[in-house]
């Protein structure tokens, strides 16, 4: 699937932990603040997530858009240490959004 990762760290320090753990998690940065990885698993991407809760603190802002997770478009936001999930529908899966 594809993943994008957006960061809004809360701090120098959350920043650089970030930027480290999403190179080394194989993703590529394409502009300031957005993070891509065309080929990530879903194994990966828990794990990612797992290793970003490690490294960040209430401050911090996380943001994942992945495509496709069975045919929905996936917003996955770290707030305030919390991991709030939205699912997207297609027109053609005839529904709306669940968040």
């Amino acid at each position: 699937m594809f993943v994008s990762v957006i960061v809004e760290p809360g701090g120098v320090d959350s920043a650089k932990a970030l930027n480290e753990l999403l190179v080394q998690s194989g993703y590529t940065k394409i502009q300031r603040a957005c993070w891509e990885n065309p080929k990530e698993d879903e194994k990966g991407l828990t794990e990612l997530k797992k290793n970003i809760d490690g490294v960040t603190d209430y401050y911090d802002k996380i943001r994942l858009y992945q495509f496709p997770i069975d045919g929905m478009f996936v917003i996955t936001e770290l707030v305030k240490k919390k991991w709030r999930k939205c699912a997207l529908k297609t027109k053609s899966q005839a529904g709306e959004k669940k968040c």
